[in-house]
């Protein structure tokens, strides 16, 4: 799966807070028709075999799109599924262990909030950045706030992308034009709303915009 910096523009993490009596993979088909360019599929409560059939049925669909599929923390469904990888935190498994189980091809995002953070996770392979809360979220609510200075600064120190996370919405997300983020991470700015396919549709555009130098 083609993987480069233009995938990073609006990167949808999932949360079935919002399902309702719709299934994930149907949000995730509205999503994509709207446009997003990055899926990370994120669950916390499924157990492995109810997980590992969803994963695979999303990265399906996710490959039908040529969209890239990673999957949140879980390294072993990431391996089962084979999915094009994996995305982790500071506290979760290290890069090197990662890379040992997936393979060299595949891409590993890492969680940052400080510029040595920032660099120690590109010294030590990962593919890309994935830094925040940019905003106060209500869907992390132990994260930590990064704010738009050091942003910009792990931006400048950095030579793989980075995508801001963290309380996003249409209504901030045009607060980060010039700190030269390669892109956004929403959650609920899509998952939540009544009409996902459009909520992605505007946040492609202004994502677009938020990124333009």
């Amino acid at each position: 799966m083609k993987f480069d910096k233009d995938s990073m523009i609006l990167y949808a993490v999932t949360d079935r807070t919002w399902l309702g009596k719709r299934k994930l993979i149907e949000q995730v088909n509205d999503c994509l028709k709207g446009g997003a360019t990055f899926i990370q599929l994120r669950e916390k409560e499924l157990d492995y075999e109810s997980f590992l059939t969803e994963a695979r049925e999303i990265k399906t669909l996710c490959h039908k799109y040529s969209v890239p599929f990673v999957i949140n923390d879980n390294v072993d469904i990431a391996a089962a599924c084979d999915a094009d990888g994996v995305h982790v935190g500071q506290s979760d498994m290290k890069i090197d262990d990662v890379r040992a189980r997936l393979g060299r091809n595949k891409i590993i995002g890492v969680s940052a909030v400080t510029i040595e953070q920032a660099i120690i996770a590109e010294q030590n392979g990962a593919d890309y950045l994935g830094v925040g809360a940019v905003f106060s979220t209500s869907t992390k609510l132990d994260a930590d706030t990064v704010s738009h200075k050091i942003l910009k600064a792990i931006c400048d120190a950095v030579s793989i992308p980075v995508v801001a996370i963290g309380g996003i919405t249409s209504h901030n997300i045009l607060e980060l034009k010039g700190t030269n983020i390669n892109g956004v991470a929403v959650i609920s700015a899509i998952f939540a709303q009544p009409d996902i396919k459009a909520a992605t549709e505007e946040l492609l555009l202004l994502s677009k915009e938020a990124v333009s130098v």
